[in-house]
């Protein structure tokens, strides 16, 4: 593609990031298109394998209990391609990468609950004991300050106070049986509406219709179509739904360069300020406190290898920071994601 035609892809993709569930005629409108126009450039674009299918980005922050992101750095060689095969097929891996360094592959994994890590930890383990050099190693995150380009620190809830009139104002319309897990108010069922969500729908967003289709296919429940648009209402308006976008491959779209950047600040007391200032840089997709070294781990993204260069000046001349460790992202293994485009 040329530069005309990934900026109009971009574009595209862009008008199909929201904060509320939107409809293929509302964006259509919003971009100008026909409906017609707007569902063949939308085809055309999965024929060509740039986009594959809806989905939503959920805050991490849902307590008590949140959702467990983990990074795993694994030593491997191309060939034992059947680790990365069985590592694909892991629902909860969000991402695959191959790379420069001791480590070959880094994945990223998000799981809802201690019991589900533990769980996949095992079958990680069975994989790693066939591999050819049996050497990985686990990071797991201490804090998420950014996910898919969105900054968290606005969803972040800070007193007993807080947390406690969120919970009643959440709850005030659920029936009095619901069965509460944490301060949102999440329960089986929310779990299953944001699974749904995320992983279940193509190149239409889905409708409570089908939501309720897959409640009483796949988990042989009956829920009204009010039920799943009310779940979901609270969902978006609680921000446990951060976003309703799309899945995209990000070189396909003029984003040519990748890389995990991890960051040893002067001050070590000042982890916190300093990730602050960085989840403001569009080019940092992700953002992690981990309990390493080098505490801060970033996904940098850009459309020109050189311009990773000038973002790593830029970073060092705000003076805050001791030193950077940087892997350069060889291939994308799971390529298809998505983070806001500015």
């Amino acid at each position: 593609m040329n530069i005309k035609n990934w900026s109009e892809t971009q574009r595209f993709i862009k008008y199909m990031n929201g904060k509320t569930k939107f409809t293929l005629s509302k964006i259509s409108d919003e971009i100008g298109f026909s409906r017609q126009t707007f569902h063949n450039k939308l085809d055309n674009l999965r024929d060509r394998k740039i986009i594959t299918n809806f989905t939503i980005n959920i805050n991490p922050n849902i307590h008590p209990i949140n959702l467990k992101y983990v990074i795993l750095e694994i030593k491997t060689n191309p060939k034992e391609p059947e680790l990365v095969e069985k590592l694909l097929i892991i629902p909860q891996l969000r991402m695959l990468d191959g790379i420069f360094g001791d480590f070959s592959l880094v994945a990223l994994f998000i799981f809802k609950s201690s019991e589900e890590y533990y769980q996949i930890l095992n079958t990680i383990d069975t994989i790693m004991a066939k591999s050819y050099f049996k050497k990985y190693q686990i990071i797991e995150t201490i804090r998420v300050f950014k996910t898919n380009g969105i900054s968290l620190r606005n969803s972040i809830l800070s007193t007993e106070g807080e947390l406690v009139d969120h919970l009643d104002k959440f709850n005030k319309n659920r029936k009095k049986e619901s069965n509460l897990k944490n301060i949102y108010g999440l329960d089986d069922m929310d779990y299953r509406i944001l699974t749904i969500l995320q992983d279940c729908q193509g190149l239409k967003p889905i409708s409570t219709y089908d939501i309720k289709n897959i409640f009483y296919k796949r988990f042989k429940l009956e829920v009204s179509q009010s039920t799943i648009h009310n779940r979901i209402k609270n969902l978006e308006q609680q921000r446990v739904i951060l976003s309703y976008t799309v899945n995209f491959n990000p070189k396909k779209v003029g984003f040519k360069g990748k890389y995990l950047l991890r960051i040893k600040p002067k001050d070590p007391s000042k982890y916190n300020e300093l990730a602050i200032r960085l989840e403001a840089n569009m080019n940092i997709t992700y953002l992690f406190r981990i309990g390493e070294e080098y505490g801060l781990f970033a996904i940098v993204r850009v459309k020109e290898i050189e311009d990773y260069g000038d973002f790593i000046r830029e970073l060092y001349l705000t003076e805050e920071i001791e030193d950077t460790y940087t892997n350069f992202v060889l291939d994308e293994l799971k390529s298809n994601t998505n983070f806001i485009i500015f």
